[in-house]
């Protein structure tokens, strides 16, 4: 991970199976519930029959936040998309990319003494994941304040 180059900026990194999961279950429910509504016996009225469409809607609200996971960099720092929050990060702010064994996704360690979940990238994606963290790291090491690993 050390001899790693940094990519090209900007690069973003994303789960690519949790977007098409949740993105697709967004879909299916959507059409379900319009095809529900639709199909219900006459004692439901208008009324119901919205409700049961704007439940589909909300659900697929949801799942969108979860299919929006990603991870940026740019020239001036690192942009974290988790599901409920948007955080910024200049370079020096971080001082390194950990994800140890079993953990769902890395984490910055940022000067503040916090860390961060990185949700953009995923760990079931075992390949992908490794090579976003590395990249990520050099990133890093390259552009932020954090000393060189030996």
């Amino acid at each position: 991970m050390a001899d790693r180059t940094p990519p090209p900026l900007p690069v973003t990194w994303r789960p690519r199976r949790a977007r098409i999961i949740a993105y697709g279950l967004a879909v299916v429910m959507v059409v379900g519930s319009v095809v529900l509504a639709a199909m219900l016996p006459p004692q439901f009225k208008l009324p119901d029959r919205l409700g049961m469409v704007a439940f589909g809607c909300l659900v697929a609200g949801v799942l969108h936040l979860l299919g929006r996971l990603r991870v940026t960099a740019d020239e001036r720092g690192i942009t974290v998309v988790n599901a409920l929050k948007v955080h910024r990060y200049e370079w020096p702010e971080v001082i390194d990319v950990t994800m140890v064994e079993g953990d769902p996704w890395p984490k910055l360690d940022l000067a503040s003494g916090l860390t961060l979940g990185a949700m953009g990238i995923q760990s079931t994606e075992r390949e992908r994941s490794r090579k976003a963290v590395a990249e990520l790291s050099a990133l890093i090491r390259d552009r932020g304040e954090a000393p060189d690993r030996v």
